[in-house]
């Protein structure tokens, strides 16, 4: 897996509204396709692709270019892209504002952040937390050790759910008719020669997730990358998001994710469950 087509999809939306998708909301009447396509196009940029022409963005999504451009147009009066050269456009800082609210209304991720950043200076590791976004995984927090990934991942990163430790544990607390509706719709995209390739064998790893109350993705999601993941609960005993430790697969024995790391995971994820409640 190279660094540019990871990312880009990686990064790509789970349920695309674009035309190429089938218009799954064609024929409703208030269904704003104007605003669909100009999310789109802001989901489009990516760690990987910061600079985006209006060709690329229209290939990307499958929006055709003269909507594209008009998107642009409006986004840039609204600050929150421009284009330095009037042809590659990228974000401005204004984008921060449409998940501040979010961020700053939720409590998890309000509280996260001590918690964090004690796990991660305890293991010398990074840690992150996540919610479940569609068919991928959302990063609300996180604390890095160090970069240990090709892909830059912050606040508001998403990954696909199926190939991460967070995203398994997520799924595997999900109603089992949720769940499989999930495993029947899914695309299972192999990065590395060790992801799961079928159905049966993620389900069945769910299953196991699900029972041990933990998960373990080794060198599913990029070569050299480890993490090991455990739920946080809700007030009313249900799973909101996971809480996870990455790290350098050279550097860590597996052994270890379990032995001396996931005890720590344990402890904190209780912690943040009480902060929450």
């Amino acid at each position: 897996m190279t660094k540019t087509s990871a990312g880009e999809e990686i990064a790509a939306p789970d349920s695309s509204l674009s035309a190429a998708s089938g218009d799954p909301f064609k024929g409703d009447p208030n269904f704003m396709a104007s605003l669909a396509r100009g999310l789109e196009v802001i989901q489009a940029f990516t760690p990987q692709r910061r600079l985006m022409s209006i060709s690329q963005i229209s290939q990307k999504t499958g929006i055709p270019r003269a909507a594209v451009r008009r998107c642009l147009y409006t986004l840039n009066k609204l600050g929150f892209v421009y284009a330095q050269d009037g042809k590659n456009f990228e974000l401005r800082p204004r984008i921060l504002t449409l998940a501040h609210a979010y961020l700053g209304a939720t409590p998890l991720a309000k509280a996260t952040q001590p918690v964090l950043k004690h796990i991660s200076q305890l293991l010398n590791e990074s840690c992150s937390i996540a919610t479940l976004d569609g068919d991928n995984i959302l990063y609300i927090a996180r604390a890095s050790a160090e970069r240990i990934m090709t892909i830059d991942l912050n606040i508001g990163s998403r990954l696909p759910a199926f190939a991460t430790s967070m995203g398994r544990v997520l799924l595997s607390h999900l109603p089992l008719d949720k769940r499989e509706d999930y495993l029947q719709r899914i695309t299972l995209m192999r990065y590395t020669q060790y992801t799961i390739g079928s159905v049966d064998k993620l389900r069945d790893e769910l299953d196991r997730v699900r029972t041990q109350g933990y998960a373990i993705n080794d060198q599913e999601l990029e070569i050299g990358l480890r993490s090991i993941a455990v739920p946080i609960s809700s007030v009313n005993g249900g799973v909101t998001a996971a809480l996870n430790v990455g790290v350098q697969a050279g550097h860590v024995p597996l052994n270890e994710l379990t032995e001396r790391i996931l005890p720590i995971l344990l402890e904190g994820a209780q912690e943040l469950s009480l902060l929450t409640h």
